[in-house]
Parts: structure tokens; C-alpha cells; sequence
């Protein structure tokens, strides 16, 4: 691919690699369809330019030849025929084994609940490693039933899991919808526009904190950066399983956001202090002590205590709606809570 892609013209790169824009676009070079080589527009270049991104002349298209090798990788796409991820147990932290083999299938939420401390986050990360019994925990994850090969654990580019952490801020100096025309382009989208519109749409429904394409990444949020990345993993990324830390502290409509990611078949697993979220699971995993001490499956009486709790959030939320809005709180409480109709 090196060659054929060094003697390619601008015009044809484009026409060939549409996400050679992820590239270049950063750089802040424009496109010009014109019968130039890479190599001989960058040798155009003045020394200024290579200063400015700090990045040498020959060094430039090394990394130029290493991005697109990467995104051929991505294009060439995971084998997503994802039955299912099964948990299998290893031991606590004193050393006693979890006699556990918990099997998860796409559109299933699995909550994992616990005190502070007790080892929720360390099972999103084996889940996120595929952890082969090499992590502290000794526990095994299997893909459709068998252990996924190298290729599949340590690539970069075509991950079978996407984890959304709790702390998610932004580095880049990109306007969003330059973020997501990069993202939605290395999966050569062909309606990139509309792609990006749907996007930024749902991440505002998420957030209720509006933003506009044109914002700067940095200037964002936590909610609004949060509601943004829960959108674009479930509108465009590969990625079958999602992982997510504590989203009730994430700013935005959680109960939204899991109904997003299940309707896109995600299988999502998702760590929570949060009594509504975990009713909204198919399953909880409780993790005790670094382990797992028990998996317990919503009953139909949980169900309908869950439909009790969620009239009670929307009273809250009413509640928190109004103080933003600068309104006073000078009814019957006791009543409004009452009456959950």
C-alpha cells in the first residue's frame, strides 16, 4: 500500500481514501484536486509549516504512511458476528474462587453494583482487556464461547469493546463536527453530514445542555462531552460491547442513554450506585471484597418497582428543571410526591 498510495495523486487519493481528511485536516492543509503526490506537496512545504506541528519533513510522511495503514486495518472491520461475551470467575482479593460463568447477549444490560472500593471497575477493565487469567483477578472473558485470539485483544483500531469512564474530557482543538467527520469518515460513512447532524441531535437530547457544531471540543462540558461520545458510540462505532462507569454522575438522561446503546443490539455492561439504573438491567452482578459474590436476575416484582422509582426521578427532575429556571419551590411537596401520575 506504501507505493501505490506515495504515487497517487491528491485528486485520486481523495477520490480512493476519503478519510485521508483525518489527516491532513488537522494539519489545517486544505484540499486541492490537483495531480501532485503526497510526497512532493509536503516537499513544497516551507520550514515554518514543519515547525508548527513539530513534526519533521521526512518524519511527516512516516506517520502519513502509518495512518493509513491504520485505517485500512479499521475498514478491513472486526468480525462482528457477536453472539455473545462470557464471564468466567476467578478469585477475590483473599484468594477465594468465584464459582461464576455468566453468559451476556447483545441488547442485554448487565449492572455491576457494590460499595466504593469493592472491585466494580476492576471487571469493566478485565472486560475491556478480555482478560485471559493475566490480570489480578485471575478472570476469564470468552468471545461466542472461546477464547479470542491475540489479534483480536491487543488491536487499537478495531476494538470489540469502547469504555465511556466517568471523567471524559476533550484535548483536541477541533470543532465538533470536525470530530465526528473524522470518526464517521475512517468508517467511510457516505452521508458524513447527516451522520454528523444525528450525532450532535442526539448528544443534545442526552445532555439537555445544547451545543452546536461549531463549538470547540474543549469547551464543552463533562455532561455535554459525556452525552456526545454516548452518542457517537451508538450511532457510529464498531465497537459490539460498551462498558460504563457510574453514568449517574455523567450529567446526562441516563435512563435515554442505556435505551440508545441497547436499541443499537450493544451489549452493555454498566458499574452503578444508582437503584433505578440497576432495576434497568437484565442482571446484577455484585462484587464484594474485590469479587464476585453473587449474580441476581430482575424478578417481575423489581420490574414494577422500577416503573414506581422512575414516576418518582421524573418528580426530581420537574423539581431541578425549576430551580435552573430560577423558580421557587413553594407548593405542597408532600402532595406533589403523591400524586405520581
Amino acid at each position: 500500500m506504501k507505493d501505490k498510495i506515495a504515487e497517487l495523486s491528491m485528486k485520486n487519493l481523495y477520490e480512493e481514501y476519503p478519510y485521508v481528511e483525518g489527516f491532513f485536516s488537522p494539519l489545517g492543509i486544505q484540499y486541492e484536486a490537483n495531480n501532485k503526490n503526497v510526497k512532493e506537496m509536503f516537499n513544497e512545504m516551507d520550514d515554518y509549516f514543519f515547525e508548527d506541528i513539530g513534526i519533521g519533513r521526512e518524519e511527516i510522511m512516516e506517520h502519513f504512511i502509518s495512518f493509513m495503514d491504520s485505517m485500512e486495518e479499521i475498514n478491513k472491520g472486526l468480525d462482528q458476528n457477536l453472539k455473545n461475551i462470557t464471564i468466567v470467575g476467578g478469585h477475590n482479593k483473599c484468594g477465594n474462587l468465584e464459582d461464576v460463568r455468566v453468559t451476556i447477549r447483545p441488547g442485554e444490560i448487565i449492572c455491576i453494583v457494590g460499595h466504593t472500593g469493592s472491585g466494580k471497575s476492576r471487571l469493566l477493565a478485565d472486560i475491556e482487556a478480555l482478560a485471559q487469567g493475566d490480570t489480578p483477578t485471575g478472570r476469564q472473558i470468552l468471545i461466542n464461547g472461546e477464547a479470542p485470539d491475540e489479534e483480536v485483544r491487543f488491536s487499537l483500531n478495531n476494538k470489540l469493546v469502547a469504555q465511556l469512564s466517568q471523567n471524559m474530557n476533550f484535548v483536541m482543538d477541533l470543532s465538533v463536527k470536525e470530530f465526528i467527520t473524522m470518526h464517521a469518515s475512517s468508517r467511510m460513512i457516505e452521508n458524513i453530514a447527516q451522520c454528523v447532524e444525528d450525532i450532535v441531535k442526539c448528544a443534545n437530547e442526552l445532555s439537555g445542555e445544547e451545543f452546536f457544531m461549531e463549538t470547540s471540543l474543549t469547551q464543552l462540558s463533562g455532561g455535554q462531552s459525556r452525552a456526545l461520545m454516548i452518542a457517537d458510540t451508538a450511532l457510529l462505532s464498531i465497537s459490539p460491547i460498551v462498558l460504563i462507569d457510574e453514568i449517574e454522575n455523567a450529567g446526562v438522561d441516563r435512563k435515554k442513554a442505556i435505551e440508545l446503546l441497547v436499541k443499537k443490539d450493544k451489549i452493555v455492561l454498566m458499574s452503578t450506585h444508582d437503584p433505578i439504573l440497576a432495576l434497568m438491567g437484565n442482571k446484577r452482578i455484585v462484587i464484594k471484597n474485590g469479587g464476585i459474590s453473587k449474580i441476581i436476575d430482575t424478578d417481575l416484582i423489581e420490574e414494577k418497582n422500577l416503573k414506581t422509582l422512575q414516576s418518582f426521578d421524573n418528580k426530581i427532575l420537574m423539581l431541578r428543571n425549576l430551580i435552573r429556571n430560577g423558580e421557587k419551590i413553594n407548593f405542597d411537596i408532600k402532595k406533589y410526591f403523591t400524586d405520581l401520575n
